[in-house]
């Protein structure tokens, strides 16, 4: 199979889609924090009719969720359709990331095939990009309009174009469509500009530019207007964020962590891109730089959107008023993602037909295995056996001629299966948080016409609507375990405990929000009956 043929692309696309579901499955822990709790309850909200733009009149709120349309609208109109529930909560962001690859195999599936199905393979297996897929979390969502909207402006402008005032159009709804999911679309922003100015200083794609610029500026008018009808405040998305600024301070690099200041500007953004399984990506990408695929005009339009983008989040600012990085957290990632695989993309076809930088590869990917010293090595060292092979065997005196024409295909396929151990481990372990299995405890024993009080842990308590629907149950009442020695409790009316061993022993809530273990609830209440249990879930009947 030659790279001419688009079926590559097309068979990798749906390889990595039937991945990426199976993952969403065999990986699903419902609802993980207070930030997809909040979209999901917004999304109700809207689906209720009663969501209000600004219910904080006295702007005492910090949270940016109830901004973020594009994240929970959609998941309000599913609601309406099927109910709410923990699937529909999170389709939307599985298809936003099932779409963001769709846009690469368009893209490029007769052009560039191989271009394609490398960029899908190294954005489709990367193992944050994965775990994005399962949680209504705005990073995949954004990330998928992000590169909607970079490719809009690079369709709408290439030679071939017929029709480019509508891309300009396109590119404008869009950008702000990517905005309305997560405001660091702003990572693209500098270098919308410069492609700017160097088609009005080469006085290129003027069609484009007028229809791009005019309705640009018509939904932006729209977008301040809204804000100012409903608030008072035009610019009322941008002081919700200084004020979030302000308000987790503590947490941020202008407060506990300003020590690490110059650290965070200077080295700790690479090891953040090594540690988040980028190393692959970045190097390729490199290899597109210094490749003749450098002189191909799309190839550099990807690898400037990814420099720019990159720059912004290592050296750009969370705020207008005060200098505060954004943080290393590889969700933050996303939209780096896009433009850094396809140019990566570009990088890989180079390597996988010229042996030299296949070589160069294997020494870098190894190096970065060295550096890691920890499980993620693993990837980088298969990757660097991957383009070590390449090397050995790309030559037609050492290989059959049907071997040397396949063996671009069989290496790509060689770093596919190595990209894809970390989430197939994932998808084999037992689940962290036991969602279905409490929830099914929940919905048979505890139902909306059940009586009583239920005990149970922090995590599940700033929660428990959601398993009803967000309707509130005023016959059943929600406690934490502690208030047991506290609150009185009404002896004609049964009380409940449940207790989930995958929470009070999850590293990522016993660090800040569980403080307690399993023998220690269970010593609170020394009068109970078993009732059910379903995994690590038990629900006991108590005897105050």
């Amino acid at each position: 199979m030659k790279d001419s043929s688009p079926r590559v692309a097309t068979w990798t696309l749906l390889g990595l889609v039937v991945f990426i579901v199976a993952y969403f499955f065999f990986t699903h822990e419902g609802l993980y924090d207070y930030d997809d709790y909040h979209y999901a309850r917004l999304a109700h909200e809207l689906a209720a009719g009663t969501f209000q733009v600004n219910p904080d009149a006295e702007h005492l709120l910090i949270e940016p969720f109830r901004e973020r349309l594009l994240v929970f609208a959609p998941v309000a109109l599913f609601y309406r359709l099927f109910g709410v529930g923990i699937y529909t909560t999170t389709l939307w962001p599985l298809l936003c990331t099932v779409g963001t690859l769709v846009l690469c195999w368009a893209l490029y599936r007769r052009r560039a095939p191989l271009v394609a199905a490398g960029a899908m393979v190294l954005l489709g297996l990367h193992y944050f990009m994965l775990t994005l897929s399962n949680y209504l979390y705005p990073d995949n969502i954004l990330m998928f309009w992000a590169l909607a909207s970079a490719s809009a402006l690079l369709y709408g402008r290439r030679e071939s174009q017929q029709h480019p005032r509508r891309w300009g159009i396109s590119f404008a709804l869009l950008t702000l469509a990517a905005f309305l999911a997560k405001e660091t679309l702003v990572f693209y922003l500098p270098f919308y500009g410069g492609v700017l100015m160097v088609d009005l200083f080469r006085r290129q794609h003027k069609p484009f530019w007028l229809a791009s610029l005019g309705a640009g500026l018509l939904l932006l008018l729209g977008y301040l207007s809204f804000y100012y009808l409903y608030t008072g405040d035009a610019l009322y998305r941008l002081h919700r964020i200084e004020v979030a600024n302000v308000y987790f301070q503590p947490k941020n690099y202008l407060g506990a962590q300003h020590g690490q200041l110059l650290a965070r500007l200077t080295w700790q953004p690479l090891a953040s891109f090594l540690g988040a399984g980028l190393g692959v990506a970045l190097l390729l990408a490199l290899v597109a730089a210094v490749s003749p695929a450098r002189r191909l005009p799309e190839a550099r339009f990807w690898l400037w959107l990814a420099v720019s983008a990159i720059a912004c989040y290592w050296w750009g600012s969370t705020s207008l008023e005060q200098y505060n990085p954004i943080t290393l957290t590889p969700r933050m990632m996303t939209p780096l993602l896009p433009p850094l695989c396809l140019a990566a993309g570009f990088g890989l076809r180079e390597a996988l037909q010229h042996r030299l930088y296949a070589g160069w590869l294997a020494m870098g990917l190894l190096a970065c295995a060295l550096l890691l010293h920890n499980s993620g090595a693993v990837v980088y060292a298969g990757a660097s056996v991957c383009f070590a092979g390449m090397f050995f065997l790309h030559h037609p005196e050492r290989v059959s001629p049907l071997l040397f024409s396949r063996l671009p295909l069989m290496t790509l396929l060689l770093l596919a299966a190595v990209l894809a151990i970390r989430p197939l481990y994932f998808m084999a372990k037992p689940s962290a948080f036991s969602f279905f299995e409490q929830q099914a405890l929940i919905r048979q024993y505890l139902p909306d016409t059940a009586q009583g009080t239920v005990y149970v842990d922090e995590h599940l308590l700033e929660k428990v609507d959601f398993y009803y629907g967000f309707s509130p149950v005023p016959t059943l009442v929600y406690r934490r375990y502690e208030s047991a020695d506290s609150l009185p409790l009404a002896t004609e009316k049964p009380a409940w405990m449940l207790v989930n061993r995958s929470t009070l022993t999850n590293p990522e809530l016993t660090r800040q929000l569980i403080k307690y273990t399993e023998p220690e609830v269970l010593a609170r209440f020394p009068h109970r009956k078993l009732v059910a249990q379903k995994g690590k879930v038990s629900l006991y009947q108590v005897f105050l």
